[in-house]
C-alpha cells in the first residue's frame, strides 16, 4: 500500500478509504492498484460481507491525478490507457460484494462514475458530483456511459457525462445514483450502519439477488474497453491536447 489508501476490515466489513488530502484524494497510479488489490482480495473471502468506499472528512476525490495520469497515459500504439485505472474498473465489473460508498465532499470525474458500481451510495449535504470529461477534450469512462442512462434516464446522464452538469446531493437523489443524503458529521456512521445492515443479510441470497440486479461483468468488460480505447484516441486529439495545456497553465502560479 502507498499510505495514500488504506484498508480496514472491521468484522465482515472492509472499509477502503483515499487518504490524499493535501491533494484532494487525487487518485495516483498507485492508488489504483492499491484499491483493486482491496477489492480483488475480498473476492473470495466469506469473512468480508460487504465493502465500504470512502474518502477525508470533506473530500471524496478530485478524480485522476493528471500529472500522473498524462506520464503513465496511452502511447501510440493504441494499447489500454493508464493500466491500473483500467485494472480498477475490471475490479468493480468483476466485484462480488455489496458496495457502499460515503461520498462528503467533492466527487469528480472516476469519483463520480465508480459510483455507479455501488450499491448504496450514502452522501453528505456538501457533497457534490461532476464529470467535466467533454471539457478537457476526452470521453466518459468506467462504463458511465452504459450505466448512466440505465440509472438516470438518457437526458440526465446527456446533462451530466456530455454537458458537463454539476449535481449536488439532493440532484444526486432524484437523478437515482446516491440513496441517502445526511448531515457531514453523521455520513461515516450512516454508511457503517447501511454495511451493517447488508451484512447481517444470508451472504448467498445477497450475492445471487445483486447478480440478478447488475449488469452482467463481460459487458461492463466490454464497455469500459470500449471507451478506453475511445479515450486514448481522444488523449492525442488536437482538442484534448488544447484542453490540457490550458488546464496545467491555469494551475501555475
Amino acid at each position: 500500500m502507498t499510505g495514500h489508501v488504506t484498508v480496514t476490515d472491521d468484522d465482515a466489513i472492509r472499509v477502503i478509504r483515499l487518504s490524499r488530502p493535501e491533494k484532494k484524494n487525487a487518485i495516483t497510479q498507485d492508488m489504483y492498484r492499491d484499491m483493486s488489490e482491496a477489492i480483488d482480495s475480498a473476492q473470495d473471502s466469506a469473512a468480508i460481507r460487504c465493502l465500504i468506499i470512502s474518502g477525508e472528512p470533506g473530500v471524496f476525490t478530485a478524480g485522476n491525478d493528471l500529472e500522473d495520469f498524462l506520464k503513465d497515459g496511452t502511447s501510440n500504439t493504441g494499447t489500454p490507457r493508464a493500466s491500473n485505472a483500467i485494472k480498477f474498473l475490471y475490479s468493480l465489473a468483476h466485484n462480488v460484494k455489496p458496495i457502499v460508498a460515503a461520498v462528503d465532499g467533492i466527487a469528480i470525474g472516476i469519483g463520480t462514475t465508480m459510483l455507479f458500481h455501488c450499491d448504496q451510495v450514502i452522501a453528505s449535504t456538501r457533497a457534490s458530483f461532476a464529470t467535466p470529461f467533454i471539457h478537457l477534450g476526452l470521453v466518459p469512462e468506467g462504463a458511465s456511459s452504459l450505466l448512466a442512462p440505465w440509472m438516470m434516464g438518457h437526458q440526465r446522464a446527456f446533462s451530466m457525462l456530455v454537458m458537463g452538469r454539476a449535481l449536488n446531493a439532493d440532484e444526486a437523489r432524484a437523478a437515482g445514483f446516491v440513496s441517502t443524503v445526511v448531515a457531514p458529521e453523521e455520513l461515516e456512521a450512516e454508511a457503517k450502519k447501511v454495511a451493517r445492515e447488508i451484512a447481517a443479510l444470508p451472504a448467498e441470497a445477497v450475492a445471487a439477488s445483486r447478480k440478478l440486479l447488475k449488469h452482467a461483468p463481460q459487458d461492463l468488460v466490454r464497455r469500459i474497453d470500449h471507451e478506453s480505447h475511445l479515450f486514448g484516441e481522444r488523449m492525442r486529439s488536437t482538442e484534448a491536447v488544447a484542453a490540457f495545456k490550458a488546464f496545467f497553465a491555469r494551475k501555475k502560479p
